[in-house]
């Protein structure tokens, strides 16, 4: 038995799947069944019970899998602390955000921290704020991104970042030569939506009054994929005001203002309160809050 065979393990067990924690470990299915059977080998104890839909763990394999979790934090914890006893910032950060954020935020801060800090390790978990919050939360992630406001007690919050969503045509729409639109004219136009996510769920509640005429064109799971749709003119949308900078200035779509509309996204820096977190984490946030203080200019927030 090793660490390796019980992190595969944990995973199986998590995930109740052996090609799903294969693709987490980096091994194919085969080897996770090779290291499965040696550590049942190891106990003398069937661990997990296979059936064609999922995987379950029997009454030795949940004994061993408390185990294994304590064992495997115990291990990462000796690794930061005797990392966090040298002169030099270095070890691993597990970092959360959502997929714009990583697009759009991230990438000048996350050079400049490995200019200044290359021994530190980051691993970015990707996905919806809700999600980043829960692992946060469950001490699964060191920090995290998210839309705010976020209301946990156990949470640090620090406000980093605000943008204004704006309305975006393609300089092909008619629309284009306008400066002001109304909503009921935005409402009469094929909307293009984010399928989850904040700005959804903001657009929902602004759309209410005019649910039945509205034409939700399409629903897509990315900004990426929003912009280029509305640069082809196949409908129009809501959009955090940087995110449409570079299309704005290769001239493919123009931002119009909405009459009586004013409409923030605020992003905001988490962490535990009561969780000690390694020197690199703490480098981690100092520099995003150096670098993007609530003070600057509007700059960009995460779908």
């Amino acid at each position: 038995m090793d660490f390796d065979q019980l992190t595969t393990f944990v995973y199986v067990a998590k995930l109740k799947s052996f090609s799903r924690a294969g693709q987490k470990v980096f091994r194919s299915q085969s080897a996770v069944s090779a290291q499965i059977r040696q550590l049942e080998q190891a106990y003398k104890a069937k661990l997990l019970d296979r059936s064609a839909k999922s995987v379950e763990l029997t009454p030795a394999g949940q004994v061993l899998f408390e185990y294994a979790d304590k064992l495997l934090k115990l291990r990462d914890e000796s690794i930061q602390i005797v990392a966090d006893r040298g002169d030099v910032v270095q070890g691993p950060v597990v970092f959360g955000a959502n997929e714009a954020t990583c697009l759009y935020l991230l990438p000048d801060i996350f050079a400049e921290f490995q200019h200044r800090y290359p021994q530190v390790h980051i691993s970015i978990y990707r996905n919806f704020s809700h999600k980043i919050l829960q692992r946060v939360e469950d001490g699964s992630i060191d920090v995290g991104i998210v839309t705010l406001p976020v209301k946990s007690p156990n949470l640090k919050v620090h406000s980093i970042y605000r943008d204004r969503l704006r309305f975006m045509v393609s300089t092909r729409n008619p629309l284009a030569d306008r400066s002001k639109i109304t909503l009921e004219e935005v409402a009469s136009q094929p909307l293009i939506f984010p399928r989850t996510g904040y700005t959804r769920q903001v657009l929902d509640k602004l759309f209410r009054p005019y649910r039945s005429r509205i034409h939700v064109a399409m629903e897509l799971p990315s900004v990426g994929m929003i912009k280029r749709f509305v640069v082809a003119d196949a409908g129009v949308s809501f959009i955090s005001e940087s995110f449409a900078r570079d299309y704005v200035k290769a001239g493919e779509v123009k931002l119009l203002n909405v009459e009586g509309l004013d409409l923030w996204r605020e992003l905001g820096l988490i962490y535990r309160r009561d969780r000690s977190l390694p020197r690199a984490a703490h480098a981690l946030i100092g520099m995003i809050r150096e670098m993007r203080k609530p003070s600057e200019p509007s700059i960009a927030a995460a779908s």
